[in-house]
């Protein structure tokens, strides 16, 4: 009920074309994986049937014990047994091929993604906290990912998994299909009181593990300068303060659900009781035998967790929504330039050496303070240039400029070959430069495995 209030206020503010193209945007990723989307449903209908076949038998067998039908008790002993064998074979077979498909197709959302965001021109990527590009790298992907293979096996399994656990219903006792067809919606408006506050929590709770990401990458990237500086007491304090938000949220969820499960476990028995009640009077009255009132109270609960289950798709469909837009928020930033033939015309000018030139170039980092302005810059083969001067003075972000990370905001940023010829620096000709940064930057594995990186 919340999600459709989220989706009418949309459509009211305008703003529901976005989540529609949001919803597109992670379906784009399904058609990739048609065959596994159909195996996905297949599964799903089989499970549904073996389960209906399950209950059926259990009923039957309780009318053998109760004095019915006797005559069947071989035959339902030989079909519980092989059931019971084929469901163990069949759990564990279909465990193996849906673990090995869920992380193929989670590896090849996430390795692309990844793509994408790496390509993002490095100033704009830099404007978002590294914690929260890792938590929406990893749970956003993950979400997306499970949304966009089982969105449509979800809709379609629970749509069959109603339609068929009613017929069966409604084959042994029309009036239990009323019942249950009549407690189904109570259920499900009893849960808006958790579904109306759940978006806002998974909110919370993201940002949240967004801060304490970025507080974690930040401080063990720089173990050496909070040593250097004896602020290990000042992140110890710091650390805990986040503990201490991150406790405050998830009590504060904690106390909502257990309110929350109280109405909603009492309202749940009175349901169950009154689905128990119409059956002993339908056994008393001799409509239904002992084995048809287990099995309609197996499928009432079944009726309600399917019709909850067919629902609860609205809310889910919104909140993966929510983790689509975070990522398309960040692959949709500006790429970083390269040029066309991504900067191979200059291969075999190497030998003979570059020039570097800036000419009247202007930066600046935000509007209201300019780094560089007017400035002119040239270095040639064989020259050493020095950069001097103290810091915030532009001199990191003229090497930024030479990598091709940072383009000038006006002038001209070149590389130029010795027959003058000039192409613009960019993030196709930051290959042909060697670099030591300032700062001890060395990537997990050996020394020899960072050295071959750029050289194998």
């Amino acid at each position: 009920m919340e999600s459709l209030k989220i989706i009418i206020g949309k459509i009211k503010d305008g703003s529901i074309r976005e989540m529609i193209n949001e919803f597109k945007w992670m379906m784009g990723y399904a058609k990739n994986y048609k065959k596994e989307i159909i195996f996905y449903i297949f599964l799903g209908m089989f499970s549904t049937v073996m389960t209906l076949a399950s209950s059926v038998a259990s009923k039957e067998l309780i009318d053998v014990v109760t004095g019915h039908n006797v005559s069947k008790a071989p035959l339902m002993a030989i079909i519980m047994v092989s059931m019971a064998l084929f469901s163990l074979f069949f759990s564990s077979i279909m465990s193996r091929i849906t673990m090995k498909i869920n992380i193929r197709i989670q590896n090849d959302i996430q390795a692309d993604i990844f793509d994408k965001i790496i390509g993002v021109n490095w100033l704009d990527l830099s404007k978002y906290p590294s914690g929260d590009i890792l938590n929406r790298f990893g749970s956003d992907v993950g979400t997306v990912a499970n949304s966009a293979i089982g969105w449509v096996p979800d809709l379609i399994v629970c749509i069959f998994n109603f339609i068929a656990t009613l017929a069966v219903v409604l084959y042994y006792d029309p009036t239990m299909m009323v019942l249950t067809l009549v407690n189904a919606p109570i259920m499900l408006l009893s849960s808006k009181l958790l579904m109306s506050k759940m978006r806002d929590y998974t909110k919370k709770v993201k940002e949240m593990n967004s801060e304490v990401m970025d507080f974690q990458t930040e401080t063990f990237s720089n173990v050496d300068s909070i040593k250097s500086f004896d602020l290990t007491g000042l992140f110890s304090k710091r650390l805990r303060g986040f503990q201490n938000r991150y406790k405050d949220v998830n009590l504060e969820y904690n106390w909502f659900s257990i309110k929350t499960n109280i109405i909603l476990s009492l309202i749940g028995m009175v349901v169950e009781y009154s689905f128990f009640v119409w059956a002993v009077y339908r056994l008393w009255t001799g409509h239904i035998t002992y084995g048809e009132m287990t099995l309609f109270m197996t499928q009432s609960g079944r009726m309600s967790s399917a019709f909850s289950s067919l629902v609860s798709i609205i809310p889910s469909t919104v909140n993966s929504t929510i983790s689509a837009a975070r990522l398309m928020e960040l692959i949709g930033l500006p790429k970083e330039q390269r040029t066309e033939d991504d900067g191979e015309n200059l291969k075999d000018l190497v030998s003979e050496g570059f020039s570097v030139k800036l000419k009247d170039v202007d930066f600046s980092y935000v509007k209201e303070k300019q780094v560089i302005k007017s400035s002119s810059f040239e270095a040639n083969r064989n020259e050493i240039v020095a950069l001097v001067g103290p810091s915030g003075q532009g001199k990191t972000t003229l090497i930024r400029m030479f990598l091709g990370l940072l383009m000038p905001n006006s002038g001209d940023a070149v590389l130029c070959d010795k027959d003058g010829k000039e192409v613009t620096l960019n993030a196709s000709t930051r290959k042909y430069f060697s670099y030591v940064p300032q700062g001890n930057t060395i990537f997990s594995g050996t020394i020899a495995q960072n050295l071959r990186m750029v050289k194998e």
